[in-house]
């Protein structure tokens, strides 16, 4: 009740919100024709020639030249007078494509038996030529020509996305640049055509106008009433938004030409969000007491590849997320990599189990952290599930998170600039949005080299929860004492006041207990935190006893943080933790064949022979109730 009471409030505040300003402080236009002074007379030969400009108006406005195709409307012909007084249409806006018309009459030929009869189309963004040859394509249709204002220049993708907000302001609340919208026709429209701009360069994606012409046909296609079909057909060299339009509602595809028939219902949730990260996407029917999805069908996942080390992180992310009450499924995808040992405690914890094949990053080099972190993937191929709550495996639930189930894909915090953080993010599983994140496996950069930044570049348009969601373990340099007053208090507050903690750097389980051990290592110092440690290990200590066991150390391991303890006594760290005696009793338990810890620092940075897995060998299997293991081939 306390989570949804502070998400709620949020709601108030930003309905509350004063009006902001228009970007960039536009003045609004001033009367061409307005006296200067009351004093001020008008020229007879002046006052002619006022109102000949009148009268050409009036011509120009009341003349059918002004939308000249057969058997169209006209729509909005204030928005044509602006463009002619003003001069030609936004370069943003023109896509250099040449169309195939064959192909987009092969795609029309896709429409169902009873769809196959278009009588209403509303063409957006082609020019005369193009809406000329639309009378052949479709010869008996009634033709609308659309008309859409232009976003004002100074609305970019960073002010849509802007970086730093702060979501505790009480005066003022942040808020997203308005696009202008579409009028809606007073004929009822079977098809709505929209030719979109693909820039050749980087960041095509993160383009204002492709992102105002998709968000203006949805709106126009959401105003449908009733149970008539309405279909999309975008004409692009680059996909559409794919959380906006779906691909399982892609009727049919061939070349440049996009036909879509979406669900209204959910197209019109969709539009309520705001245009951009700048400000909080809320939950749908927050007044809601209780949850109305099928929570058969939702599930809070995770991943493991090739990191049997992160096993303890997910079995305590496990436990978090039942000491909040949430009793949705638990689904934890796992390669070859990860033994029988380490499953059984995963499936202890209450761990669905599921065996992958992993996907290589096709750009990571060989035996990199990130060789193999495309496999997440995978979690698109959870379809036995509408909606799924990622987490990574070194997070901890503090408050029930459930409420994410009512938000669309993708939804997660702010990472920095335009871009989200994957750590905690809402997703929808479909095969066919699998297979869009394969198809540009090659062709795609990331920022970081990773899943995230490849996400960031397939999901531009995505929607921003709290960051209390998903709150990073870190003091950025340059934090004063009151910023990391403040974030100690969060991190250590009961009852909690964050929702998800995110551990960084050194985690708390790769740590002795008694301390943050990344005190000892410089560049991991803005990663300590003794209270947000201390945090973990409550958790950790509310486990059963058989599963704190995955979370002992390797003899590496305590060497390395011995290793790390003598060189920040070396460099005097005024923090002075590398003074405290371990007391964790981990240390005197030892889970390998090498045990003689101490030893190990004689030979440090030598090359590495202790990973061999002679010794390392794994324990026989934990005993749990019977699980079935489940599959994921995939490619």
């Amino acid at each position: 009740m306390e989570a949804r009471r502070s998400i709620e409030d949020a709601c108030k505040r930003r309905l509350q919100k004063i009006k902001v300003k228009d970007v960039g402080g536009i003045k609004p236009l001033q009367n061409p024709f307005q006296e200067k002074s009351t004093n001020c007379k008008f020229h007879p030969l002046k006052l002619v020639l006022f109102f000949i400009v009148i009268g050409t108006f009036y011509i120009i406005l009341s003349s059918p030249s002004v939308c000249p195709h057969n058997n169209s409307d006209t729509v909005s012909r204030q928005h044509f007078v602006n463009r002619w007084i003003w001069g030609a249409s936004d370069p943003r806006y023109i896509s250099d494509l040449d169309i195939n018309w064959e192909e987009v009459s092969q795609v029309l030929d896709q429409l169902p038996d009873q769809n196959k009869v278009v009588n209403n189309i509303a063409l957006l963004n082609f020019n005369k030529d193009e809406t000329n040859e639309w009378t052949q394509v479709v010869p008996n249709a009634n033709q609308t020509v659309l008309h859409l204002d232009y976003a004002e220049k100074n609305v970019t993708w960073d002010t849509l996305y802007p970086e730093w907000i702060d979501e505790e302001q009480e005066d003022e609340v942040p808020s997203c640049p308005t696009l202008p919208k579409l009028e809606v026709p007073r004929t009822r429209i079977d098809l709505i055509a929209v030719k979109l701009p693909c820039r050749n360069e980087g960041n095509w994606s993160r383009d204002v106008a492709r992102l105002h012409l998709q968000l203006a046909a949805a709106g126009l296609a959401s105003s449908a009433k009733g149970k008539h079909p309405v279909h999309l057909l975008f004409i692009t060299k680059c996909f559409p938004i794919p959380n906006l339009y779906r691909c399982n509602e892609l009727v049919a595809r061939k070349g440049s030409a996009w036909l879509y028939k979406p669900d209204l219902s959910v197209l019109r949730e969709k539009l309520q969000l705001p245009v951009g990260s700048c400000e909080l996407a809320l939950p749908f029917g927050t007044t809601e007491q209780e949850h109305s999805g099928n929570k058969r069908r939702e599930a809070y996942a995770t991943i493991l590849h090739s990191a049997h080390v992160y096993v303890c992180g997910a079995i305590a992310a496990a436990q978090s997320i039942r000491m909040s009450g949430s009793t949705r499924d638990l689904v934890i995808l796992v390669d070859d990599s990860i033994g029988d040992y380490h499953r059984s405690g995963l499936e202890a914890a209450g761990w669905q189990v599921r065996t992958i094949q992993r996907i290589r990053n096709p750009k990571a080099e060989k035996d990199a952290y990130n060789e193999w972190n495309y496999s997440k993937f995978r979690l698109w191929q959870l379809t036995d599930y509408d909606r799924i709550i990622f987490i990574d495996a070194d997070l901890l639930i503090l408050r029930n998170i459930d409420i994410l189930f009512r938000m669309p894909q993708i939804s997660a915090t702010g990472n920095n600039g335009t871009l989200f953080n994957s750590g905690v993010m809402v997703i929808e599983p479909s095969n066919c949005t699998f297979q869009l994140l394969m198809d540009h496996i090659n062709e795609i950069e990331s920022y970081n080299g990773g899943d995230q930044g490849y996400l960031n570049e397939v999901f531009t348009w995505w929607h921003r929860i709290p960051k209390h969601m998903n709150f990073l373990k870190n003091f950025w340099i340059g934090d004063d004492e009151l910023v990391k007053a403040k974030k100690t208090y969060l991190f250590g507050a009961d009852p909690p006041i964050l929702y998800v903690l995110h551990y960084l750097g050194y985690k708390p389980w790769l740590c002795f207990r008694d301390y943050d051990c990344n005190w000892n290592v410089d560049i991991l110092q803005e990663f300590a935190s003794d209270v947000a440690h201390h945090k973990w290990w409550k958790v950790h200590d509310a486990m059963p006893e058989q599963l704190q066991d995955f979370c002992l150390l390797r003899s590496k391991q305590k060497a390395q943080l011995e290793w790390d303890r003598r060189e920040a006594q070396k460099a005097n760290y005024a923090d002075e933790h590398w003074k405290i005696k371990i007391k964790d009793r981990r240390l005197k338990r030892c889970t390998d064949r090498l045990c003689n810890w101490k030893g190990m620092l004689k030979h440090w940075g030598e090359k590495n022979w202790t990973d061999d897995p002679f010794f390392h060998p794994s324990p026989p299997t934990i005993k749990t109730k019977e699980t079935k293991l489940s599959s994921l081939s995939g490619i």
